[in-house]
């Protein structure tokens, strides 16, 4: 997916779907690097118009698939590349 996009919230892809991929392309782009934060929750919500469950429920997608931890107080992380192709196995 492009990292670019915009959420189509009248598409057939659910929304939280969409965000994880536009999430998964910056970060494959480097737009944020390893051990770096993404944006808050509250950021996403705002940039891309959707729910905060929407976000955090895209997240919790990317944590599962080891792109990204959580610091609880902190915020999220991007996972270092070693890390994200172990978790894929």
């Amino acid at each position: 997916m492009d990292p670019d996009a915009e959420i189509d919230h009248e598409g057939p892809v659910p929304v939280f779907r969409q965000l994880v991929e536009i999430l998964r392309a910056r970060i494959d782009r480097g737009d944020w690097q390893p051990n770096r934060p993404i944006p808050s929750e509250a950021q996403l919500v705002q940039t891309y118009g959707i729910a905060r469950e929407t976000v955090r429920k895209a997240i919790r997608v990317l944590v599962d698939d080891g792109v990204v931890f959580v610091v609880h107080g902190r915020g999220t992380f991007v996972s270092h590349p070693d890390i994200q192709g172990e978790q894929a196995d």
